[in-house]
């Protein structure tokens, strides 16, 4: 019979924090230890040493205040029990009073009759010198609390009497960093002070515990940090003191990694012991065969759906064996969730609505059960107790309906969104542009000056600190004070997600993946002519693919990479953080990668649907569904581009190439319904098909197929430039290539154009004339095709200049000796 275990059940530990104390197990802090020599010496010893070199100020009197205060201080703390300083200064209280401690030696002032003016000064002065000197070390908590201005009397005393090259190196190597402000830097070296002042030593035995031990401290007595603790961390690790084990990052710290079965369960506190030992060994059987993601999801069905819901509305529950009434309660539960309304007065109210999805928890519950009815046959001892009937029947799972269901949701959406993309690529250009000119004027005026740049007049912003890369400015018309130089970050990559998502249908996670070594380039072999081409890493069907580079997607690759490029010219290295897997992948040159607290981060997918969020608020789209603001989802791109794509003429089984399908069913179904006649001509058109050549259609390209492909792209050089039409698609302008808008002009090929241009009009007034007025209507169509066509010549040579990118290569020491021939 099992019995239920009683305990408290709460929220979800989240996940962070059981990583974050698995770190701290890998990067210990360094302890106190009882006693070290300094703290060891007698009274006399002490005061001869705390007055001799290097304690010793150049200033006479000065120096004449620190003796008397050090002979105080040592009186002071002489009368608290104790073998030590140390436990003499632990036993006085002051190390838990924090900034209130001055109290207590003023009172002992008191008490002795020795209070004069000063007294109390001079010997909290002391203090000071008796930390540089080892003689006693405050915790962490009480030296933040206490220096809480950071007046860089510690900092002067430590380069002075404990380890002023370190010091001198650390604030060295901040000032050589241009990302790293002024204030940043004296606040690392602060700390780092503070840091040897509490645990000892010289700065080349701070390690990673020791900084994650202060920024907690930090954030105990100031209620979160005190900014700039980034830039501390990586300066420490750039200086190599960290050692070349510690992450290279603060972030890494505070990431989630990866669980352990008992760590997944244990975060929705279980209070039946038995089933939650049973979902941890089911856990880890299933494991081996699951990626973490997998697992991660198999855990929150399982633990939090499926047995905290019944505990929380079944208490004392403890069998597996539910009665027909409790399994009934529970998936009416599941199929419902509750979304909050605001009226039309402002005021929210929650509602029940219909989970779309909830038969994705219905599927792991019995396969949950179905499993344990297996292995009881194979290991009776181990399982048999858990074999009983499963609550979910097949019929309850079944996702045909659900599928139709969400294809026509998806087609919906799709067919929503696909004609107002023009406006949304328009939208995000045009705000681009605007930002980055107001930025620009921004910084060429003067601190109170008023500039006026994109139809927008605004002030520049008089700050008392300035950071180098943050350019504010004063709206007079709002009276609001904003972040120009945010505003066109995100202006930027809101613009760059929409292009390369657009022009590639590539995932989301794919998207943040893209580097610089993922342009290469592909000659044809009959011409010999460069194809560049993009390449795709795994990620979700774990096959690279390989997608030719358009003259368009080209453009907005340049961009980002002129964006991203270092002082030195290269893309800089930097890790991608795998929220699906929770690991830290290894530095690579990102594109999609900005500043941010002075050091390269990768852009998440959170934060590309955040720009993508922020870029639909500028358009004024509206939902036509709710009448809401429209929103697009990265993978909202992915269908319009494969539907788009198939209604433009290109193969099904190209298109499921290019977009990383194995099965041409899901291609096929990312692709949206348009009208009823085209549904019923493409069913009838794949069944005559498939009849005909049923093994020859449906199935990955072959070699020849793939090489006519790719020689289409042969064909596409004409005298006045590129032609862009999709592949086994006629011309339909029948060569008249001014008139066509797949048309790309060459610039060099201007004066042929103008010269076309010329003989048109001579043709028109030729035309006209001679009263062949079926002959002028034709010439003014080429004619308007001719200047169009001149306009796009124009309109990009007033664009930025282009700038050689050349190919990423690979240093020659990461070519091992087996790869050579």
């Amino acid at each position: 019979m099992v019995t239920a275990v009683t305990g408290q059940a709460g929220a979800v530990l989240p996940a962070a924090t059981t990583a974050r104390e698995s770190m701290r197990a890998r990067f210990p802090a360094r302890r106190v230890p009882a006693a070290w020599p300094a703290t060891l010496q007698p009274r006399a010893a002490a005061g001869e040493r705390l007055t001799r070199p290097p304690f010793v100020l150049d200033d006479v009197k000065r120096q004449q205040r620190r003796v008397r205060g050090l002979a105080l201080l040592l009186d002071w703390l002489a009368g608290q029990p104790g073998q030590s300083w140390q436990e003499r200064w632990l036993a006085s209280g002051a190390d838990s009073a924090g900034a209130g401690w001055r109290q207590l030696p003023a009172q002992w002032l008191r008490d002795c009759g020795l209070h004069r003016e000063g007294r109390q000064a001079e010997l909290c002065a002391a203090l000071t010198v008796a930390i540089c000197a080892d003689l006693i070390r405050p915790s962490l908590g009480w030296l933040v609390s206490a220096d809480a201005r950071g007046n860089g009397a510690l900092v002067r005393g430590m380069a002075r009497t404990r380890d002023g090259e370190g010091l001198r190196r650390l604030q060295e190597l901040c000032d050589r960093d241009p990302g790293v402000s002024a204030r940043a830097g004296r606040q690392g070296v602060h700390r780092t002070a503070l840091i040897l002042a509490a645990k000892g030593g010289a700065v080349g035995s701070v390690t990673a515990g020791d900084v994650l031990d202060l920024l907690d401290a930090e954030a105990a007595a100031r209620a979160g940090s005190s900014g700039d603790t980034t830039v501390f961390y990586r300066m420490l690790h750039q200086m190599g003191v960290l050692g070349v084990q510690a992450p290279a990052r603060l972030r890494e710290f505070r990431t989630p990694g990866q669980l352990t079965p008992e760590e997944l369960i244990d975060r929705y506190h279980l209070q039946c012991r038995p089933v939650r030992d049973l979902l941890v060994d089911y856990l880890r059987e299933r494991q081996a065969a699951l990626d973490y993601a997998s697992l991660k999801n198999l855990s929150h069905f399982l633990g939090r759906c499926f047995w905290q819901d019944l505990e929380r509305y079944h208490p004392g529950i403890a069998s597996l064996h539910l009665p027909a009434e409790v399994a009934a309660a529970w998936k009416q539960r599941l199929r419902t969730r509750p979304q909050a309304v605001t009226a039309s007065t402002g005021e929210k109210t929650v509602i029940y609505v219909p989970r779309v999805n909830y038969r994705q928890c219905l599927i792991p519950v019995r396969a949950f059960y179905l499993d344990l009815a297996q292995w009881a046959a194979d290991d009776p001892a181990r399982w048999a107790i858990w074999s009983v009937p499963c609550p979910v029947s097949g019929e309850e799972i079944s996702q045909r309906k659900f599928m139709r269901q969400r294809k026509a949701r998806m087609d919906a959406r799709t067919r929503e969104r696909l004609p107002v993309l023009p406006v949304l690529v328009r939208t995000t250009s045009e705000r681009r542009q605007a930002a980055g000119a107001l930025l620009a004027a921004a910084r060429q005026a003067q601190p109170g000056e008023t500039f006026t740049a994109g139809g927008q007049t605004l002030t520049r912003s008089v700050l008392i600190r300035t950071a180098p890369a943050r350019i504010w400015a004063d709206d007079p018309g709002t009276g609001k004070r904003r972040d120009l130089s945010l505003e066109e970050d995100h202006a930027f990559w809101a613009w760059a997600a929409v292009e390369v998502l657009r022009l590639t249908g590539c995932r989301a996670e794919e998207l943040a993946e893209i580097t610089h070594h993922s342009l290469v380039q592909y000659r044809l072999p009959t011409t010999g002519e460069v194809v560049p081409l993009l390449q795709i890493a795994p990620s979700k069907t774990d096959e690279e693919r390989l997608l030719l580079v358009s003259p368009e997607l080209a453009d907005v690759l340049s961009a980002i990479i002129r964006r991203v490029r270092g002082p030195a010219g290269t893309v800089p290295l930097v890790p991608l953080y795998d929220r699906h897997e929770c690991v830290w992948l290894a530095p690579s040159p990102l594109l999609f990668q900005r500043s941010y607290r002075a050091e390269n981060r990768a852009i998440s997918e959170r934060t590309i649907g955040k720009v993508l969020h922020d870029a639909l608020a500028h358009t004024g789209l509206i939902d036509p569904a709710d009448g809401q603001p429209l929103r697009y989802t990265p993978h909202d791109f992915r269908r319009i581009f494969i539907t788009d794509a198939i209604l433009g003429g290109l193969p099904p089984h190209i298109a499921q190439v290019i977009a990383g399908h194995r099965d041409i069913n899901v291609t096929m179904g990312y692709k949206a319904v348009y009208p009823e006649e085209a549904i019923q001509a493409h069913l009838a058109f794949l069944a005559r098909r498939r009849a005909l050549r049923p093994s020859e259609e449906y199935r990955a390209p072959t070699e020849q197929e793939w090489q006519e492909f790719l020689g289409h792209f042969e064909l596409r050089k004409v005298a006045t430039g590129t032609c862009g039409r999709a592949f086994s698609t006629p011309c339909i302008h029948e060569h008249s290539c001014l008139k066509c808008p797949m048309h790309w002009p060459d610039p060099a090929q201007r004066p042929r154009i103008a010269e076309i241009r010329g003989n048109l009009i001579a043709r028109i007034a030729e035309a006209e004339r001679e009263g062949w007025l079926g002959e002028v209507e034709g010439l003014r169509f080429s004619l308007a095709g001719a200047d169009d066509k001149l306009a796009q010549i124009d309109r990009r040579s007033q664009a930025p200049a282009a700038v050689t990118l050349g190919m990423p290569g690979f240093p020659a020491a990461a070519v091992s000796s087996e790869e050579l021939p």
